[in-house]
């Protein structure tokens, strides 16, 4: 009888095997940290390694497994979630032959020339996909043709990281939409491949593999993945999903106009639609989500997380002996302070990252402004307390982004990952949004969502929208300050233009740009 699912999320800086009980409890997780290192050959390029990554991945389900004690023949189904975007290419013979990971940026030049070679195409294909040459497939296709002919010549197949964690497990290689879709090599409304895409580029279409939604059985665990992970064999694996998409399944963002916050090192701001429609004016992304006949507009910002821990490391060396000392949090005792601060820090802005433009994607040079010598009013509290107030005011920017393609802005949202542990971040997000801000129990949403989706898939829920909503648990809702609302509500329109004038001093080359996509 099955008493346990688990899920392998292969992330960006990591790879683990988490165990549940079916009601949704973590009851242990296997951790290996991997790096996807750069080719020096090629700036920008993040390679993955998937002979050691996947050594790294059965040693982390072997130790789960002997951590917890549990008797392997009683996990009802295993699924898996990954980073979106990296891509793996197999030969005939379903060896792997090359693999990037999520934000590998080595095909600027491939960028140009398909803006250069097919004008308009990028809008065209959006259009019909979701997706920008920012972050898919197809100039990383195209650089393997340029720069790695022979490698380009054996391409027999392309899949995603949670399909290659499924292939090593069953033999049995297929894609599914919610990150397949990332790829923009399929149509959003259908959620399968496109061959056309590759068609229209040159560049050779016979290269996918069969299509299966989340949630469907892909195949159950060879004897030798047996062998490998400790698993039993026969064991049903299940389809999985994107991380992004999984993790607003395992917050309970899945029914159409639900809507969820993920703050990490990247903020993505998931609004949920039952129609496959796009921006007219490609600013957003367009995702399937891993739940059927749902779709995603999603908004992306660049580095919060990444902005705080630069911060945090470059001012807050005090705040870090302390808390080292004391065995308390470094974010905690800064956030003591920067409670302390007024609503709008006395003026004071900053620009980090800038509402997406998925088409056209620049940020400006990071800038703090309006700022007075004044140490009693201006300190690092203040400058702090500035970085989680911008990352708000940019949420703020995507959610009325999506408003204007869908003509819905959500009643509350759910703020989960890292930056949601932070009390004070969420009251400035609820009172900046002017909503409620629902903040789950659960630390481990993504890993929660496929093990959901492992359930589902094994008969043991009958209904992903019902299970979700039975086993989310949420431990706070942050209601908004009207009065700190008014204030944000005016200092938005502002910074609105300060971004304007810091990156029109970047296209005027007096700046350097925190990123700019490749191509731009």
């Amino acid at each position: 009888m099955a008493k346990y699912l688990m899920a392998i999320d292969a992330g960006t800086g990591s790879v683990r095997a988490v165990l549940f009980d079916l009601e949704g409890n973590q009851l242990g997780c296997s951790q290996q940290e991997w790096e996807h290192a750069e080719n020096p050959r090629y700036p920008g390029s993040m390679d993955f390694d998937w002979v050691h990554n996947w050594d790294l991945a059965r040693s982390c389900i072997r130790d789960v497994i002997t951590e917890t004690g549990i008797n392997p023949a009683e996990i009802g189904a295993v699924s898996t979630t990954c980073m979106r975007e990296g891509i793996v290419l197999y030969d005939k013979d379903g060896n792997e032959i090359w693999a990037c990971a999520n934000v590998d940026a080595r095909a600027n030049d491939e960028v140009a020339e398909l803006i250069h070679t097919y004008p308009g195409l990028e809008k065209e294909l959006y259009l019909e996909s979701g997706q920008s040459y920012a972050l898919d497939a197809l100039p990383r296709l195209l650089w393997v043709k340029n720069k790695l002919p022979e490698i380009y010549e054996k391409i027999d197949r392309i899949g995603m990281f949670n399909d290659w964690l499924i292939y090593k497990l069953t033999g049995i290689l297929a894609v599914e939409p919610s990150n397949g879709s990332t790829t923009g090599l399929m149509d959003l409304k259908t959620r399968t491949w496109d061959p056309s895409i590759l068609e229209r580029c040159g560049l050779k279409s016979s290269i996918f593999p069969p299509v299966q939604e989340s949630g469907t059985i892909a195949g159950t665990v060879t004897a030798n993945a047996a062998l490998q992970t400790g698993l039993t064999e026969g064991t049903l694996v299940v389809v999985g999903g994107g991380d992004a998409q999984l993790g607003c399944i395992g917050v309970g963002a899945v029914d159409a106009n639900d809507a969820a916050i993920f703050g990490g090192s990247f903020w993505q701001y998931e609004y949920n639609t039952d129609r496959a429609d796009t921006d007219p004016q490609c600013r957003v992304r367009v995702n399937c989500h891993a739940v059927k006949n749902i779709w995603q507009y999603e908004a992306l910002a660049f580095k919060p997380g990444l902005v705080m821990r630069w911060f945090r490391d470059g001012f807050c060396q005090l705040e870090k002996q302390i808390a080292e000392n004391s065995g308390c949090d470094v974010y905690d005792l800064m956030n003591r302070e920067a409670e302390k601060i007024p609503a709008g820090c006395y003026g004071m802005m900053c620009t980090f990252s800038d509402v997406m433009n998925f088409i056209n994607w620049k940020h400006a040079a990071p800038t703090f402004t309006n700022f007075q010598l004044d140490p009693a009013h201006f300190n690092r509290y203040t400058f702090y307390r500035a970085i989680l107030e911008n990352t708000a005011l940019v949420t703020k920017g995507h959610m009325e982004l999506v408003q204007e393609s869908t003509g819905h802005m959500p009643s509350e949202v759910i703020f989960a990952s890292g930056a949601s542990k932070s009390p004070l971040w969420s009251q400035i997000l609820a009172d900046v949004l002017g909503i409620p801000v629902k903040v789950p129990a659960v630390k481990e949403a993504t890993a929660l969502g496929a093990a959901l989706i492992a359930g589902y898939g094994a008969g043991i829920y009958p209904d992903i929208s019902a299970a979700a909503k039975k086993l989310v648990k949420i431990d706070h809702t942050y209601l908004p300050n009207i009065e700190n609302h008014k204030v944000y509500c005016e200092m938005y329109l502002q910074w609105k233009k300060l971004y304007a004038a810091q990156l029109a001093l970047v296209n005027e080359g007096l700046t350097t740009p925190m990123w700019t996509a490749p191509g731009i």
